[in-house]
């Protein structure tokens, strides 16, 4: 188990001001970084270290910070970004501490909405992200394009394409795969905003007064369907937030296919980072992009 250093423990105590911490307690279920609760007389955070070569956590610094920009907190809560560190190669991040609770997703589904839509009122004209980010622990790539199609294909799925293991897939299946995705994404009006970008019922909770809680992002300026497609994907999404969300930005025409289409990039990646059945839900997938 990976601990903290009393040269790390002393770092963390002088970037935040504090002389004593007075329990430390292990945080389990990521397998990305290592997390604690970190608790002092008068405060508790929670604390983030990633012991990997990519900034992992300066991405989701920026994240984070990004998303509180567009969030109304009667809905929703973005965790606040205390202290972000680099100390002897590793990252740490310190974010307040929050306690999860069994939820209603209403507030949910609503405070992600409102992200969506508050974003979007910014009148973005591109698709992407300034900087470069990571989608759990693959690089995910920055830059901008005018063409939502453009965005996806380019800046997302061709990437996911070129790491498949041993080249898999031919160029002219490739090129069958791209062909269909633009045909069904060419006449979709797609909604610009900043999306969360890894939505699923693992980075998602509720806190006091039944407000959801968003964490571990993956953001970029998207179609508002990439998210709400991910939280189909492995489900834990109930009808109300689909209800409280959909009573905001209403679904458009056509949303099943691009679930597909949409869910076929994460699914890439999973083969990517794990392997084994994820594999097998990529020529699913494909077959199922091929046959509409």
């Amino acid at each position: 188990m990976t601990i903290l250093t009393n040269n790390e423990l002393s770092e963390i105590c002088n970037h935040l001001g504090k002389s004593k911490i007075i329990n430390i307690q292990k945080i389990f279920g990521g397998c990305i970084n290592h997390s604690w609760r970190i608790e002092f007389q008068d405060s508790k955070f929670f604390l983030k270290k990633n012991e990997r070569d990519h900034k992992l956590l300066k991405f989701e610094k920026y994240c984070l910070n990004d998303l509180r920009k567009y969030s109304n907190s009667q809905n929703i809560i973005i965790p606040k970004v205390i202290k972000y560190f680099e100390y002897e190669n590793n990252e740490f991040l310190l974010l307040d501490w929050m306690n999860f609770n069994n939820f209603n997703q209403k507030k949910l589904g609503a405070g992600i909405a409102e992200i969506h839509l508050n974003s979007n009122k910014k009148r973005p004209n591109k698709f992407g992200y300034p900087v470069p980010g990571y989608i759990g622990t693959t690089k995910q790539l920055d830059g901008w394009e005018s063409n939502w199609v453009d965005c996806f294909i380019k800046l997302r799925i061709e990437p996911q394409l070129s790491l498949l293991r041993n080249g898999s897939l031919s160029i002219n299946l490739i090129n069958r795969i791209l062909s269909n995705i633009k045909v069904h994404l060419s006449d979709h009006d797609p909604m610009n905003c900043l999306i969360h970008g890894d939505l699923w019922s693992g980075n998602v909770s509720t806190g006091n007064h039944e407000k959801g809680i968003l964490f571990d992002p993956s953001c970029w300026w998207a179609d508002s369907e990439i998210d709400i497609a991910m939280t189909r994907l492995f489900g834990g999404f109930t009808d109300d937030f689909y209800n409280e969300y959909f009573k905001i930005i209403k679904e458009k025409k056509g949303s099943n296919k691009r679930t597909t289409i949409y869910n076929f990039y994460h699914i890439l990646n999973h083969a990517n980072m794990f392997g084994g059945n994820y594999i097998n839900q990529v020529n699913n997938y494909i077959n199922l992009i091929l046959s509409m």
